[in-house]
């Protein structure tokens, strides 16, 4: 699949999923960019060589950046960006190719997905907490800064 397509089909997962977690209309197309950017840094990441547990968790960091800007900037809270931001980094269809090999039981083949899907979902967590954790420490800093 080619860049623009990767762009657009990102953009609109982001978006739809926007709509179905009742986004506030204003913010749909901001959850959708949230979502393109960080999906277009996983696929750069991972297809320059980049282990995907690793391209995850900085395309996750990317999006929650993104995001705690956007809810800095547009007053709304932060999880409407993030939440829509993420889902086209979830390994979704990874999840379900374990869960098919467990029926067809090859057993080797779908613990290996199912580890898979494990480590990119804990990455994607990982991006988001190590994220968050920047910010507060740069609050933090900030606040001391304005004390003295």
């Amino acid at each position: 699949m080619s860049i623009i397509e990767q762009l657009v089909t990102s953009f609109i997962a982001s978006a739809g999923f926007g709509i179905i977690f009742n986004v506030p209309k204003e913010s749909l197309l901001k959850c959708g960019f949230v979502g393109m950017v960080g999906w277009i840094a996983y696929i750069l990441l991972s297809n320059g060589g980049i282990d995907i547990v690793l391209a995850t968790v900085i395309a996750s960091f990317i999006v929650a950046v993104i995001s705690q800007y956007f809810a800095k900037t547009y007053k709304t809270p932060i999880i409407i960006f993030t939440v829509a931001g993420i889902i086209p980094l979830v390994p979704g269809g990874l999840a379900y190719d374990a869960m098919r090999n467990f029926v067809e039981n090859d057993y080797n083949m779908a613990i290996n997905l199912a580890a898979k899907a494990f480590m990119i979902s804990g990455s994607i967590a990982m991006g988001l907490v190590f994220s968050e954790a920047i910010n507060q420490a740069i609050r933090k800093s900030k606040q001391e800064l304005t004390k003295t």
